[in-house]
């Protein structure tokens, strides 16, 4: 696959981990009423195409399959041990595809060519080392009209997701509300919005138990920050 970033390999690394145990399927349980809300505000069609950027096990391109059963869902992630995991959960399904692929360096952003309609992210695009070529290229990917939605729980006004970093051993850049609306904005998207996707008490108390941890009351009080954006 060729070199990668020292940061970006950091990141395989932790999440070829995850997959190899169960940690993969409990983010997908964690991210999933996130997700869910993230999905509806894309509107899917029926012949949409779709792309997952960091899809972990693949839930949301399986959703986003189901939802547009005349089109494509697309899944990429950096860590192969993830994309084999998306594959195996994914047998079945004719209209999904996997890749392992890297994503926002300045010449991919450069070579992108549109070719979906809608594009989700949850909870990736910080890891990555050049965040303003990732959303750069996204915009690129995306049809005229196409709308981007980027989920992240790492965020300036989530005091309670600053520790990450130094506990995962990796680089992320850290943005508040404004910073993730600027950095859409220098992109290119228009038609910029957010919104703090919050849990109920006892869905978020459901979620945590189902998932083997606790004490993420963030969920709660803060919330997932969604960023969304259109291609003009």
């Amino acid at each position: 696959m060729g070199s990668i970033d020292p940061a970006v390999a950091r990141v395989r690394a932790v999440f070829d981990e995850w997959a190899r145990g169960r940690r993969a399927d409990d983010m997908a349980t964690s991210h999933a009423p996130v997700a869910r809300v993230a999905l509806e505000r894309l509107g899917l069609r029926r012949d949409a195409r779709f792309l997952d950027i960091g899809c972990g096990n693949g839930y949301a391109v399986r959703w986003a399959a189901e939802a547009a059963p005349d089109g494509m869902a697309v899944g990429i992630d950096v860590a192969p041990a993830m994309i084999a995991l998306a594959q195996r959960h994914s047998a079945g399904y004719d209209n999904v595809q996997f890749a392992v692929a890297t994503f926002g360096s300045a010449a991919s952003a450069a070579s992108a060519a549109p070719a979906f309609d809608a594009i989700f992210s949850m909870e990736v695009f910080y890891y990555l080392p050049d965040l303003d070529a990732a959303l750069r290229q996204a915009l690129a990917l995306l049809k005229p009209g196409g709308r981007f939605a980027c989920a992240v729980d790492y965020y300036g006004e989530n005091t309670a997701s600053h520790s990450w970093p130094a506990e995962l051993g990796v680089t992320m850049t850290l943005l508040d509300e404004a910073g993730w609306r600027a950095a859409f904005a220098r992109a290119g998207f228009t038609a910029v919005r957010q919104e703090r996707i919050r849990q109920a008490a006892a869905t978020a108390a459901r979620v945590e138990a189902n998932v083997h941890h606790s004490g993420e009351d963030w969920k709660v009080t803060h919330g997932t920050l969604l960023t969304l954006g259109q291609r003009p």
